[in-house]
């Protein structure tokens, strides 16, 4: 099940606060825990792999070095249906193609094409979702009760 909070922001994106006259109600997931590699690995074994966790997380480990290795190459990758792995460039503008070099190249970064049980509408389908309060809305809750000199029904 996916928690989901409910928040009000501009239907334009990028408007200037002051600017903003057209609002809309948005959905933000929000997520209640973050797995670790071991979390994750033990995840993995408890679903019938035939590996112990310790394997598990070493494989993962050096899959990521061995992953950015290829990219560094130049290649992509595609890991089944976890999708494919390719790099992209972030760069500064040049006036012309001959005054374009390396320098104009300030970040490598990784495009991941999503293999089709990470597809927005093939995850919503077998989706459930949660609604609950915002992260602020629970802090601002918190402080409330923090500051509170007592509790109703607490001692």
């Amino acid at each position: 099940m996916i928690d989901y909070s409910i928040s009000i922001k501009s239907a334009h994106p990028g408007t200037k606060k002051e600017n903003i006259t057209v609002t809309k109600a948005y959905g933000t997931a929000q997520v209640r825990k973050n797995y670790s590699l071991e979390e994750f690995a033990q995840h993995i074994r408890d679903h019938g792999c035939v590996y112990d966790k310790g394997d598990i997380a070493a494989i993962l480990t050096k899959s990521v070095s061995c992953i950015r290795e290829i990219l560094l190459e130049g290649n992509s990758i595609t890991l089944g249906d976890f999708g494919t792995f390719s790099p992209t460039l972030s760069t500064v503008g040049a006036k012309t193609a001959d005054a374009f070099t390396a320098a104009n190249i300030k970040a490598v970064n990784v495009k991941w094409r999503k293999a089709k049980e990470f597809q927005g509408k093939a995850l919503r389908d077998d989706a459930e979702f949660h609604l609950v309060p915002s992260r602020a809305s629970q802090a601002s809750a918190v402080e409330v009760i923090k500051n509170q000199d007592t509790i109703q029904g607490l001692e």
